[in-house]
This record gives C-alpha cells, structure tokens and sequence, in this order.
C-alpha cells in the first residue's frame, strides 16, 4: 500500500507528521514529492509554490533554504499542526530509515545527487522512482540500473513500449484492467499498482482488494487497512 503525500487525510500532506501516522499505521510506502530550493536544497512539497500548503508565497524553485525552513506547513490543515515545517529530503530519509518505504515522484530536482542521497540513507532498495517525463526515467537508468522504477500503462501496447526503461512496477487504473494485461505484467515480472486518488476513489477499494492488485496508490490509508481487516 502506498500513501500518497503520506495519511494527508489526517495529517498536513508532505510533512513528517503525514508520514509518522503511515508508520503508526504499518503503511508500506510513503508518497512523497521532490522539488529544490533557489540554493540547491531538497525538499518535499507537491506544487511549485509554496502558497497553497504554507503561510509562504512564490515558487519555491525561486525560494532559499533559510526562507523555507521559516514557513509553517501546518496550520493550513489544522492548528494541531501548527510549525509543522516543509521538511528537508534528507533529515526526512534519515529519520524515516527502517521505518518505510518512499515512493519518491520526482518534480524538480538533480537526479545524480537524489540518487545518491537515497543510496547514502539506504533506500535505493526500498523505494521506487516516478518521473512525468520519460527522458528522466532514461536518466535514471543511465545513473543506476537497479532502483525500483513505476511507469504507467493503460493497455498491452503501453506496457510493451515502457519495457524500455526496465521497469519493476506498472501503475494504472482499474477499468483499464483486462485479462491480457494481467497476463503480461505475471509473464514480465512486472508489480501491478492500482491507482485509486480520483475524487471518490474509496469506493473502489473493495474492487482493487478483490482484483489481482499487487499495490495499491491510494489518499485513505486508514479507510483500506479497515477494509483489509475486515
């Protein structure tokens, strides 16, 4: 199971606080987003700007590190979170070392130094890697042969052009699941990950625990595991 931007039901999303109530919970993978400061550091925040989920404004790729680590991350969600912080990539992964998994989707970042940081935390074989743009999933290949890489698919054909990148999991979406994908994805080896984060997405929770779902990309963790107890 894979939460995306962490339990951001119940906590800010992208913030520690989201991804200490995935531990708690005994959630697999954490998602969370790459985007770099104005000074060459990494952090973890969905949108460009820092508007929407802080009390900052602009892009943060415009933003230094001294400016971001001053913003509150939390109060937007709830005053409970009040100086919850934008949280640095790599205190986050040193923190969070044994503890889970990352799902890292990759906005804007130097892929040599992001590879290397999860190598030196000791993730490399405890994560996957999603990037929107094909190019920088070859970069990735090119860089490292082995991390864990999603691509998505629709259909057969799809998935026969993403066997390029060498692949370990395919994400898609449940009414595109037929027989002959199934098929394929067991023939190559390939993780099925439902992707279940469209508006009213639970209701097909039941439907992806009774489908041949290796994974599950979901914003209701808590909602599934009650699910699967039942």
């Amino acid at each position: 199971m894979v939460a995306h931007r962490g339990a951001n039901g119940l906590a800010p999303e992208n913030t520690v606080a989201a991804a200490q109530k995935c531990v708690e919970m005994g959630v697999d993978y954490v998602e969370i987003d790459v985007r770099t400061s104005s000074d060459g550091v990494m952090y973890i925040l969905h949108d460009k700007t820092l508007d929407r989920t802080t009390n900052g404004t602009g892009a943060i790729s415009e933003r230094s590190s001294d400016y971001i680590d001053s913003l509150d991350a939390g109060s937007w969600f709830s005053a409970e979170f009040s100086g919850e912080r934008v949280p640095r990539l790599r205190p986050f992964l040193e923190r969070f070392q044994g503890k889970i998994q990352v799902y890292f989707d990759v906005k804007s970042a130097d892929l040599s130094e992001l590879v290397d940081l999860v190598k030196e935390t000791g993730f490399e074989r405890h994560c996957f890697f999603w990037f929107s743009n094909d190019e920088r999933a070859r970069e990735l290949r090119n860089l490292d042969a082995h991390i864990p890489l999603k691509m998505n698919a629709v259909d057969v054909d799809g998935l026969k052009r993403v066997l390029a990148y060498d692949p370990q999991i395919i994400e898609y979406r449940l009414e595109h699941l037929t027989d002959e994908f199934v098929s394929f994805c067991r023939e190559h080896n390939l993780k099925m990950m439902a992707h279940a984060l469209e508006k009213g997405a639970e209701t097909n929770y039941q439907a992806i625990i009774d489908s041949p779902a290796d994974m599950v990309n979901l914003d209701k963790a808590d909602l599934m595991l009650e699910l699967l107890a039942e």
